[in-house]
């Protein structure tokens, strides 16, 4: 079985113990801490070995990335 397989029976065995919308919203916060921590842990690695520094970072701010949208009939016939 894969890692991915186990989380996802550890993710199953958690659901059950969630009663109320409190309880989700606790458990999606320590999903997105889980995540943010381990993005955190990589982009502190680059750091580390000079792969990113100010420069790269100021980059990134500017950088315009979004996807752009297609008129709606255009989309239709790209299907």
């Amino acid at each position: 079985m894969s890692y991915a397989q186990l989380a996802q029976l550890e993710l199953l065995n958690a659901f059950k113990n969630i009663n109320s919308e409190a309880d989700l919203n606790e458990f999606k916060d320590l999903i997105a801490r889980f995540f943010a921590e381990k993005a955190q842990k990589a982009i502190d690695n680059l750091w580390e070995q000079g792969i990113i520094n100010n420069e790269t970072i100021n980059q990134w701010g500017a950088e315009h990335m979004r996807t752009p949208y297609r008129h709606e009939t255009n989309r239709l016939q790209t299907l």
